[in-house]
């Protein structure tokens, strides 16, 4: 199968951007700040499906 990871630094900024957005969502209470678990998923996880269709993200494959 093909896992498609992404990068170190893009996977850092995805996770303080989910726990960001989720803060937000927290402190004012507005619900749709919580779809910041989204992008919060794909950094803890390593793996964005969009990047499937994109390519954008992908680490070079090893041969």
């Amino acid at each position: 199968m093909n896992f498609n990871k992404i990068k170190s630094s893009c996977r850092i900024v995805r996770i303080l951007a989910g726990l960001i957005l989720i803060a937000i969502g927290i402190i004012t209470s507005n619900y749709w700040f919580f779809l910041g678990i989204a992008p919060l998923i794909v950094g803890v996880t390593n793996f964005c499906p969009l990047c499937m269709f994109t390519k954008k993200c992908d680490l070079p494959q090893k041969k």
